[in-house]
Parts: structure tokens; sequence; C-alpha cells
């Protein structure tokens, strides 16, 4: 199904306006908002339902959002602040046409784009840097990946050739200058051979080179120690359902390691981002078996766990994991 975004990489499984902001807080707040529904500043507990193709959102300004949106087998969640107002919105692409459906939260109003072709990955973010999330899809041909943004400042599109077919997709704003930079994670020839991070860094179209993580871990970007830019980061699933998921992660403030034991292998699914409103991603999993998510505070290191959906849900928040 097109809402377990992630199920090929083994678990059953975007600023208010830019100005608001200072440059250190970019990539973390243009995440952070996609999930931000109530302009709070903090990522809200969200799932999508594909037994009713609704969307369950637990406010934490407080209060709820039920609705219905998209379509299960067809659909991709694509959340982000596709008009600028600061908030999340809700939104999906649907692969058997090519088409964006999203909700304007600044409005209300109901949007459709067309853009992208059936096979397509979206990968919606900031490119432009204006404080709004640009459409924008992968499209893997003849053993290369290329990517097609619309820009949301000028509607210009553009295309680039970057990756292999092969590669994962791994967007964030890695050099801190407010855009996302086109990213893509490669696996060696073995599962757990070393995988490398290939950047394309928007401030300078320069190509940074990291080796990072093993072929078949998880990609999941973030800005763990809130210095403004999108760490290398991977969660690293175990031999058994029962085992424990470990993250790694290449903290860009000073290129040391962090890594936490942090959930489980056969049961939970990932869904990282700002929930305690610090600047900084959290690292979380939504459990499938319970419908309760479990995040590690950034602020203080401690544990919210929050009863939030039902087994075979989907956290909107997994989305940015590959």
């Amino acid at each position: 199904m097109k809402y377990l975004f992630y199920v090929s990489r083994n678990i059953a499984v975007l600023a208010a306006i830019a100005t608001l902001f200072t440059l250190t807080a970019y990539p973390q707040v243009s995440l952070r908002k996609a999930m931000d529904t109530d302009g709070d500043g903090k990522a809200d507990l969200s799932i999508f339902r594909p037994s009713s193709n609704t969307w369950y959102i637990n406010k934490s300004g407080g209060g709820f959002t039920f609705q219905n949106f998209g379509l299960a087998n067809e659909d991709y969640m694509t959340p982000g602040d596709y008009d600028g107002d600061g908030k999340g919105d809700i939104s999906v692409w649907r692969d058997t046409t090519g088409v964006w459906y999203r909700l304007n939260s600044s409005d209300s109003t109901f949007s459709a784009v067309s853009f992208g072709l059936t096979g397509d990955e979206p990968v919606a973010r900031d490119y432009d840097g204006d404080g709004k999330t640009d459409v924008a899809v992968v499209r893997r041909s003849n053993g290369a990946m290329i990517w097609y943004v619309l820009k949301s400042s000028d509607q210009s599109f553009s295309a680039a050739q970057f990756g292999l077919s092969t590669d994962y997709t791994a967007p964030g704003d890695y050099d801190g200058d407010g855009k996302f930079d086109l990213a893509v994670q490669r696996p060696g020839a073995t599962a757990t051979s070393q995988g490398t991070f290939y950047v394309l860094r928007s401030s300078d179209s320069a190509l940074a080179v990291t080796s990072w993580g093993f072929s078949n871990d998880l990609v999941v970007p973030g800005d763990y120690d809130g210095d403004g830019k999108t760490d290398v980061a991977v969660v690293r699933e175990g031999s058994t359902p029962t085992s424990n998921l470990v993250w790694y992660i290449l903290r860009s403030s000073d290129g040391q390691l962090q890594a936490a034991t942090f959930g489980l292998t056969g049961a939970d699914l990932i869904a990282q981002n700002d929930y305690d409103g610090d600047g900084k991603t959290d690292i979380a999993i939504w459990r499938d078996s319970t419908g309760t998510f479990y995040i590690l505070k950034s602020s203080d290191g401690g544990l919210i766990v929050s009863q939030w959906g039902s087994p075979n849900d989907f956290p909107v928040a997994g989305y940015d994991t590959h």
C-alpha cells in the first residue's frame, strides 16, 4: 500500500514565514511545520487510517482534527506548509494520476496540482528557501535518479540528475542555508556493507560525501543537535522482531556520534520530529500493536508515551523516513 511509504526498507512500514526565524532554525522548523497543524511550534501526533482514509491529528496546542482525505491504496502522505502560513497542510500525492491534493490551512481551500508520473517518489520540501513547501518528485530511469521540482517562489520548474536509481532519497538542509539539498544514501554491495551519503549542497553546489551506516539502515533525516543543519542519521533494525532499533546520528555541530537504542524492529514505525518545540529533532516511534507514540524528548531526555491511533494505522511523520 502506498501509505506505507518505506515498506521496501524492511519496516511494515515543512517556515511561519521564513523571515520570522533565524537561519539556524531553518531545517528543523521546515520539517516541524509539516506536522504542526496548529502553529504552536510543536509537531502534532498524526496518524492516517487506511480503512477509512481518515487523518487523525492530536494537536499539541489542544483539540483534535479528524479529516477524511486521500486513498490508502493510491496515495503517499506528503504533509508540508505549501501556503506558507506556518502551519502544516494535509496533503497527498496520488501515484495513479500524478496529482497532488491538499487542504490549505490558511483558508481551508482545496488545491490540486498535476506533477509527476506513476512510479515516481514524492520528495516535497522547501528547495528554494521561501518558507513554502515545493512540490517535487524523484524519477528513477535508465539507472539514474532525476529530481523534478516545482518552485513555489516563482512557479519555475527545475530538473536535475543526482543519484543512481538504486539509491535512497535523503533530502535535507545539510549546509544550513535555508534551502533543502538534493541528497541520497547509496547502499553497498551487501546489506551490511557501508552506506554512503551524497549531498549536493545548495549553498555552493559542492558535493559532500559521507560514509555512514549500513546499506539496509533506514534514513532518518533531522536536526538532532539543533545547529540549523540536517544531520546524517540512520536507524538499524535488529535480526528478530523483538530486537531493538538503534539510532546512529552524525552530529553536524561537532562531528560526534550520537547513538540511542529506542524502539523494536518488528513492532514500530519511525516517527522522528520536534514534538517538544526546542528546535531539535526528537527520536520517536509509533508502535503499531498498541497505536502508541513513544517520544524521547531532546529538551530534557524525558519520555512521552501517548496512545493515538489503532493497529494498522500509519504515523504521518513516517513520510520523512526512507
